[in-house]
């Protein structure tokens, strides 16, 4: 099997690959930067510092990795980033020089003109100075103030009449209250970019100049440190101040990496290696003169509209018309949305109808990750406010999200919605809503099962599956979650539900079983595997048994992916692709061939050890035939991806899958659009 973060740097190229891709428009491909940039903050953040604690334990012979030796691994990332680096500037660099081509042009404090220089002049002084607190190097204490994943200005003071000595200060870019991008319009599509770090380069001046300095030269610096939370279990505490604890704590943990301006002149860089503690030996990375690229995530819609993608409107699902009790309708037929295709506010139209609907008793839901003015959350305070018995899982251990979801938390307590506790060692990352309405005297159960979150935010890019169910039997074990969640250490009984940590693993492998005893049969066995990841080892092993067996199996897997296809004898029949587009495909889907009768699943687990033993999940049948159908196709619109889909693990890395002669060239994200818009 692959390492695992290997399989995860690999798919972290295929980003790459897309900013490199000419196919995409110029801007697209700016964003595709962005992403990279902060996938890799995030890697570091997260695996490269759980590698470095696993180094330090393996150094004191506490734990025995052999296969794993993190050393090993640590050093193959090592030289991985670096040639990912090389290719990442360079491509920035390509970019940049076509969109100057398109009017768009990226230009330094250097290049501004005079008229340009009073602009910002102007603009710094009313706006940013106030904001900027530079640190003295040698007037620095303690080095856990330098935050994470911040833009630092390395500034050499200098006094040309050097009456002065020389010296150090650090500045911090405050890009979390102002657009990292300043934009000169001179008109005629003609757009001149300043980086946020060029206007305080441009004024340094009036930062240094009153102590008697009046040379500067400045490089670029940002730390990344170990982001993983140490939870206290001192039960005296509540959970919400034991995150909140640990959060406090991140913002000083370990740096586990530091990348500086390239052209910073070596003199200077000792002098920081030394002040931070560096040696030669950790994770340092010369870059570029700016840092923090992620920004271009969010970069300004500029320039020609052919520079973007393809603007795909989310859709009215043609089964939810407006002006109709979404009730009824979901009480004669089961519903899948497909997320970003599929338009979110069906989801918020549920919640406003459930808080207002007289016979609606109950509404329950789980929250993972909610969007930062959340439609979601409102819904469920108004809710409350009509007097609904409201109960809410919120999530305060999302990675990331936990300040934001402790603020939520303690929104909907003093609303009066029941906000349950906690699970120490768990997280709850199922997706899940219930209401409880009183029909004909009698309760009546209305369902979503949801493979990604109810964030109206991200459901505009990423894909998801949502199912929206008056089934009976799902309901009322949707309904029974909620009490696994109150009561976690005493599993629960489930007939159509599958639940983690519990049950999931083993119902994948009797599904798998059934395939392979088919196959033995003499008749037809196949499987087909969508999710972001596949590590865990139980079932890559019976996947490959089940390949030697000779059932066909085919996966489509975003993210990391530990087995190999394609090994004679071992997985010959087993086929990986993975597709990274403008959305961020994020969907659980499985088929399985059933003898005949296909079984259709959706989830919010992926193939994780962590989903599988560590976290709260649902695995969930898609039993109306249509929906079966829908499913199936959008599957094989996948499968037939030969424009963004590429070969995971065999051969070369990443190569794309390309069309056939005779074959015409399939860009799944598009043609699923379509085949949804044919629908209405």
């Amino acid at each position: 099997m692959i390492n695992r973060e290997i399989s995860w740097l690999h798919f972290n190229d295929r980003v790459l690959q897309e900013a490199k891709d000419e196919s995409n428009p110029l801007l697209e491909r700016l964003r595709f930067i962005g992403i990279y940039s902060n996938n890799r903050d995030e890697f570091f953040r997260v695996r490269v510092a759980s590698l470095k604690r696993l180094k330090e334990l393996h150094k004191s012979k506490a734990i025995d990795l052999e296969d794993d030796n993190p050393v090993k691994i640590l050093k193959q990332i090592r030289r991985m980033i670096s040639d990912q680096e090389t290719g990442y500037v360079e491509t920035f660099n390509v970019i940049k020089e076509k969109l100057s081509q398109e009017g768009i042009f990226f230009i330094n404090h250097h290049q501004l003109t005079v008229e340009q220089g009073l602009i910002i002049e102007e603009y710094f002084i009313d706006n940013i100075h106030s904001h900027l607190f530079p640190i003295m190097l040698n007037s620095l204490k303690d080095v856990q103030n330098i935050r994470d994943n911040s833009i630092y200005l390395m500034v050499h003071l200098k006094s040309l009449n050097k009456k002065i000595e020389e010296n150090f200060s650090l500045v911090k870019v405050p890009t979390s209250r102002f657009s990292r991008f300043y934009i000169f319009n001179s008109g005629e599509n003609q757009y001149k970019v300043l980086f946020l770090d060029d206007i305080i380069r441009y004024n340094l001046d009036k930062v240094f100049s009153p102590f008697g300095y009046d040379s500067f030269d400045s490089y670029s610096i940002k730390f990344t440190r170990d982001a993983e939370l140490d939870i206290d279990q001192d039960i005296s505490k509540s959970f919400t101040d034991i995150i909140s604890e640990s959060i406090k704590q991140r913002k000083k943990g370990a740096p586990v990496r530091f990348i500086y301006d390239g052209k910073m002149p070596e003199a200077v860089l000792n002098i920081l290696l030394e002040k931070f503690n560096f040696s030669k030996s950790d994770m340092l990375i010369a870059g570029s003169s700016y840092q923090n690229f992620k920004d271009f995530i969010s970069f300004p819609k500029i320039g020609n509209a052919r520079l973007w993608d393809i603007h795909q409107p989310p859709q009215h699902h043609p089964g939810l018309p407006a002006k109709r009790s979404l009730f009824s309708i979901i009480r004669q037929k089961d519903i899948l949305l497909h997320f970003p295709y599929h338009a979110f506010t069906h989801i918020i139209d549920l919640l406003r109808e459930a808080s207002l609907d007289p016979k609606v008793r109950s509404i329950k839901m789980t929250l993972y990750r909610a969007a930062r003015d959340s439609s979601v959350v409102n819904a469920l305070v108004n809710a409350a406010r009509n007097g609904k018995e409201v109960t809410v899982f919120l999530e305060l251990q999302a990675r990331f999200d936990e300040e934001a979801n402790i603020h939520w938390a303690e929104k909907l307590s003093e609303e009066g919605v029941h906000v349950l506790k906690m699970i120490p060692g768990f997280k709850v990352h199922c997706k899940l809503i219930s209401i409880r309405r009183r029909e004909d005297k009698r309760d009546f159960y209305f369902s979503n099962i949801s493979t990604g979150n109810f964030n109206e935010s991200t459901a505009t890019i990423y894909a998801d599956h949502s199912l929206l169910t008056a089934n009976q039997e799902i309901g009322i074990e949707v309904e029974r979650m909620f009490q696994q969640l109150k009561n976690p250490y005493t599993p629960l009984a489930f007939k159509k539900l599958s639940i983690s940590p519990f049950g999931v693993r083993n119902l994948f492998i009797r599904l798998i079983n059934n395939e392979m005893n088919s196959k033995k049969s003499g008749n037809p066995a196949w499987m087909i595997l969508k999710f972001n990841s596949l590590t865990d080892e139980k079932l890559v092993r019976k996947l490959y048994r089940a390949s030697q067996t000779g059932v066909k199996i085919k996966i489509i897997c975003r993210g990391i992916c530990v087995l190999i296809p394609g090994i004679k004898g071992l997985s010959e029949n087993i086929e990986v692709i993975s597709i990274v587009d403008k959305y961020l495909e994020h969907s659980r889907i499985f088929e399985f061939a059933n003898n005949g009768k296909p079984l259709f699943f959706i989830s919010s687990a992926d193939w994780m050890n962590r989903n599988l033993d560590h976290r709260y999940e649902v695995v969930c049948p898609v039993l109306d035939a249509d929906l079966q159908k829908e499913l199936h196709e959008v599957l094989q619109i996948q499968l037939s991806d030969n424009c963004k889909a590429r070969l995971v693990n065999i051969g070369k890395v990443n190569v794309y899958k390309k069309p056939g002669i005779a074959e015409l060239s399939v860009r799944s994200q598009l043609s699923t659009y379509e085949y949804l818009h044919s629908k209405d």
